[in-house]
């Protein structure tokens, strides 16, 4: 979607021996605080576990995190309590990217950096966006489901799109199909990250269109469950290799996901770093208040920060493909959590 240039310097050599520092400072209003847009979904519970271990890896003093539950505004009440509570620095993750900007501009005003983690902001300042390529996610979900379907009806089931993460899957996702595979025909469901949404709209989907060929569904974590728990009922859910298997991709890289793909109830998912996004946010908070800065250009860790736009710079982590033939890989987060 966007690409950057030039070298990143050599700090990031140093997260190994920062991870094992001790922290610089302990005091009381020296805290870091910690909002989570929402709880319901495996991947923000993994995400919310693995916070603490990162915090304590790299020496800060981080509250317990702040869960907004899925509401824009409540998300801006519980930056600005924060704030209140006088915390050097903020890692969140926006539920709406224009709607956060107003709890940005609440930072910024206090001097307190903000780093956003899995959301990019449209507007408002931030440290660092801490991110995947949410357009790759569309488009290799398109090519999966493009390779394994000649013809007929695929459905994306959406994500909120007032985030920027489902605007960029959806737009890759349809653009994909359109350019590359004219014989497919696109039906989807707005479904707001809910999963109750999603089931409803599928079942009465799947009643006018029985001959669906594929699914994507932009993640997992909301939308795993009630997708399966839809085609069981409809009696559509076949194992992969039935000539009557709906062919179905999803986002996430969640445990339940690699479950399913053993299984063959599902084919692939792509695996949403949530360990690397607890790990690399909390980093560039620490960096960002040493007084750090960042410029485009590859990192250590096998990403690249590019430019989003004027002042905002995002460090796009990889997402890795999983499907039957590498859904055991030990390298994989779902595969580690016990």
């Amino acid at each position: 979607m966007r690409r950057g240039g030039v070298a990143v310097a050599a700090a990031f050599a140093m997260v190994g021996a920062m991870g094992m520092a001790a922290p610089a400072a302990h005091a009381a209003g020296a805290e870091i605080g910690a909002n989570l847009p929402l709880l319901t979904s495996p991947f923000w519970q993994a995400y919310n576990n693995y916070l603490p271990q990162y915090a304590k890896k790299l020496g800060l003093n981080m509250l317990t995190p702040v869960n907004s539950n899925g509401d824009p505004a409540q998300q801006i009440t519980d930056i600005n309590n924060l704030l209140n509570q006088g915390v050097k620095g903020i890692v969140t993750g926006p539920l709406d990217s224009a709607a956060i900007s107003r709890a940005l501009d609440a930072a910024a005003a206090k001097n307190v950096p903000v780093v956003a983690v899995d959301v990019a902001p449209t507007q408002g300042k931030v440290a660092m966006v801490v991110r995947a390529d949410n357009r790759a996610y569309g488009e290799k979900a398109c090519k999966y489901i493009g390779d394994h379907v000649s013809s007929g009806k695929v459905v994306q089931i959406m994500g909120d799109l007032a985030s920027v993460n489902g605007r960029d899957r959806s737009e890759a996702f349809r653009s994909c199909v359109k350019d590359h595979y004219p014989k497919l025909k696109v039906l989807e469901i707005p479904a707001a990250w809910k999963g109750d949404v999603a089931a409803s709209a599928l079942d009465s989907l799947l009643t006018a269109n029985p001959d669906v060929k594929g699914i994507y569904m932009q993640a997992g974590g909301v939308y795993l469950s009630p997708t399966l728990q839809t085609l069981r009922r409809k009696h559509l859910l076949f194992k992969a290799g039935d000539p009557k298997h709906i062919v179905i991709v999803s986002n996430d890289g969640i445990p339940q996901e690699f479950d399913a793909i053993r299984k063959g109830e599902i084919d692939a998912t792509v695996s949403q770093p949530a360990d690397s996004y607890a790990k690399y946010g909390l980093w560039y908070m620490k960096e960002t208040l040493a007084g750090k800065t960042f410029k485009p250009g590859p990192t250590d860790h096998d990403s690249t920060i590019i430019q989003l736009a004027p002042g905002i710079l995002e460090d796009e982590l990889p997402a890795p493909l999983v499907t039957k033939a590498n859904v055991d890989d030990k390298n994989l987060w779902g595969n580690t959590l016990k």
